[in-house]
């Protein structure tokens, strides 16, 4: 692409954010933003695969028509090339779902401004339900029942027809499903901040999902995410193996989500971007009613939420997930380390988001959980994250990388310390920049012996350290990264040294000279009441 063009592709995606987030914040009135997003989604959603189903219509009336086109159709008649543009073939073929008549955005714009519209959208999602069995039951059928001041439900219409995501060639095809992406991603995180602790529910900092894709590296195989949220972690998969040269096709994608809005979100998430997922036959709870029981997978990327209490099932006692132990009844953080676990193939590798408690606790079993796990080998990688990385709690979090077999660098762990690595994105956010997600994706694969760059693995003081299980053993299965990577290595200056050295020694003499001032005022005030010394 020219770049004079990809700055106006990135001028534009700018500005739809921008329009759609002052009007969501417009519109919304008294409606909660976590009702208001499903709103607004729901109508992107909409808006996308209208266009997409009507840009390949257009295609494939010029294909008809084209002598050279292998699609061409001869002299035929505008009944016959009706009945054709109606194959569903066609656009199943380029994964482009078929989107009846009456649910076309052209049919719901133009009666934007009737008093039933929101029956209209909702009889136009069963429609496209209906013909496209991969969106059973996904879509969220609200519209009739929401709670907008009158014609205000139409005014969004209009203002989502003005995203153009149709656009016929490959690489415009491209653009518009990355646009929709990125509209998407911006509202969730919007919605992530209104929303408050319930928000980050089920959006991860695009950061943290970046460093725990970069780490895995998840070129080929099974992507498995069995608390998946809105989706984050399968879509940055998706970028990385596009930008790594790889074809989205490579990878199969399975998930779980326990709420039905959120799973419905991660669904239209995947949908919209032409990937094939298997989230399960419907929202469930991972433990009670695993959606994938036999699924061994390649990779499992996870955020699942932070030390949750009421997660105990009787029917989990004795469940062969437990291999390293039972976990206490009040905490699922080793739950669902030893869920991941279990759902790995033996060469697979695991990346999983919780909160720093879960790498020192000892008590209610924590502790024995973990020392079976790393006797076992089956620790790999331990980063230390910043604080003020995520929307909805302040809790600070770790990053566990975890093998069913180790490959390389049996009976060690790499420790990084990144809590210093942080940028600040605004007074309340924090973020790894992408040089930093470099840095720590090199430093695990030179430590793999997998470095692209050749470069040899070095431990580096108040960084990065290599450490042997007996070590490990010694500081009693702690895995706080900051207990074995020592202080940052402080650079060698005489002059520097010296000069504070000077510093130091003045100040102390002045002190030294006040105190001693102090001491004798004292004396005299004490000296004054009679005391003798």
């Amino acid at each position: 692409m020219h770049p004079s063009q990809s700055d106006k592709q990135k001028r534009m995606i700018e500005d739809i954010k921008k329009t759609l987030w002052a009007t969501a914040d417009k519109l919304r009135a008294n409606m909660d933003a976590a009702e208001y997003k499903h709103i607004v989604l729901g109508l992107i959603f909409v808006k996308y695969i209208s266009d997409t189903f009507q840009t390949r219509r257009a295609e494939l009336t010029r294909k008809f028509a084209d002598s050279q086109d292998d699609y061409y159709l001869g002299d035929t008649d505008a009944d016959l090339i009706h009945a054709e543009l109606e194959d569903r073939d066609y656009y199943k073929e380029v994964n482009v779902f078929w989107v009846p008549e009456a649910a076309r955005w052209e049919s719901l714009r133009a009666q934007a401004k009737q008093a039933d519209i929101g029956k209209r959208i909702d009889d136009a999602l069963s429609l496209i339900e209906t013909e496209n069995p991969k969106l059973k039951g996904i879509l969220d059928k609200r519209y009739a029942r929401v709670q907008l001041p009158d014609g205000k439900l139409g005014e969004l219409v209009d203002l989502v027809s003005q995203i153009g995501f149709g656009e016929s060639t490959d690489t415009a095809k491209n653009h518009a499903r990355d646009l929709l992406g990125q509209v998407y991603e911006y509202f969730l995180g919007q919605f992530a901040s209104a929303e408050g602790k319930r928000g980050g529910q089920f959006y991860t900092p695009a950061s943290i999902v970046k460093t725990l894709v970069a780490v895995l590296a998840p070129h080929q195989g099974q992507v498995y995410d069995p608390c998946c949220g809105s989706g984050g972690m399968f879509v940055q998969s998706e970028r990385f193996i596009e930008a790594h040269g790889g074809k989205l096709g490579d990878v199969s994608i399975y998930g779980q989500e326990a709420n039905p809005t959120t799973w419905r979100l991660a669904a239209m998430n995947l949908a919209i971007r032409g990937i094939d997922f298997n989230l399960g036959k419907e929202p469930a709870d991972t433990f009670v009613r695993d959606q994938h029981p036999d699924l061994r997978a390649d990779f499992v990327l996870a955020n699942p939420p932070f030390n949750i209490s009421d997660w105990w099932h009787g029917s989990l006692e004795g469940d062969p997930r437990w291999v390293y132990g039972t976990p206490p009844l009040g905490n699922a953080n080793y739950a669902w380390l030893q869920h991941m676990l279990y759902h790995l193939k033996p060469t697979g590798r695991a990346g999983i988001v919780l909160a720093n408690g879960s790498m020192s606790s000892s008590q209610n079993s924590e502790g024995d959980i973990r020392r079976a796990m790393v006797d076992a080998d089956k620790v790999e990688v331990m980063i230390a994250l910043p604080g003020q990385l995520f929307f909805n709690t302040q809790i600070p979090a770790c990053l566990w990388f975890l093998v069913k077999e180790k490959r390389a660098r049996q009976g060690e762990v790499l420790f990084i310390d990144a809590r210093k690595l942080g940028s600040m994105i605004s007074r309340v956010q924090c973020e790894f920049t992408d040089e930093v997600i470099d840095r720590i994706a090199n430093t695990v694969a030179a430590w793999r012996g997998e470095s692209h760059s050749g470069e040899a693995y070095a431990d580096v003081a108040g960084y990065c350290r290599s450490v042997t299980l007996a070590e490990i053993a010694e500081h009693g299965h702690v895995l706080t990264p900051g207990r074995y990577v020592g202080a940052e290595a402080v650079e060698d200056d005489d002059e520097a040294f010296a000069e504070k050295m000077q510093k130091l020694t003045e100040t102390l003499g002045e002190q030294m000279a006040k105190g001693a001032e102090l001491d004798q005022l004292i004396r005299q005030k004490l000296g004054g009441l009679g005391y003798e010394f």
